[in-house]
């Protein structure tokens, strides 16, 4: 299994991988993010990407203001910079957007542990079933979303899961 706490799977990935690495490496971002427990999530870790998919970065904070603080320092003057805050599921969530090289960065923050977080667990659920599937199952989830589904939609069709596709990921089996 690869190890997703680092970014070093990245080095030997695909081209945007690469890209992503030398990105977040140059900028020091996830160095500078270290307080926080940062883990790259999302899909293009595990290879499903499409064109204008994100570099998603979750965070684990204890004290949300000194976390907001930080990555206005941190992020505050890269291009299209901004910050909210939100909840989910009665959980406090602050995020921060902006864009270096080209790349569009989403800095995703909560008061739980970031390989306790939802993010990182679909990740890994996802990247199972990756491994499990063949490499049409792949591609079929790369296609429905570029016609407009969200990543575990996508893969809740495909595996013919029925409820709310966030929480029966969670529960699947492979």
């Amino acid at each position: 299994m690869i190890d997703f706490t680092s970014i070093e799977y990245l080095k030997t990935g695909n081209q945007k991988q690469i890209h992503a690495f030398e990105v977040l490496s140059q900028n020091k971002v996830l160095i500078n993010l270290a307080e926080f427990d940062p883990i790259l999530v999302g899909t293009i870790p595990i290879n499903i990407d499409i064109e204008n998919s994100d570099l998603d970065i979750i965070c684990y904070w204890k004290n949300k203001l000194a976390f907001i603080t930080k990555l206005n320092i941190l992020f505050g003057n890269e291009s299209d910079f901004e910050i909210r805050e939100t909840s989910i599921d009665n959980q406090e969530i602050a995020i921060a957007n902006f864009k270096i090289n080209a790349f569009e960065i989403e800095i995703f923050g909560q008061n739980i542990p970031t390989k306790s977080q939802n993010g990182y667990k679909h990740m890994i659920i996802e990247y199972e079933i990756l491994k499990a599937k063949d490499e049409n199952f792949r591609l079929e989830i790369i296609k429905l979303k570029q016609n407009g589904y969200k990543t575990e939609p996508a893969f809740a069709y495909l595996l013919g899961l029925n409820g709310d596709p966030y929480s029966e990921l969670l529960k699947y089996q492979i």
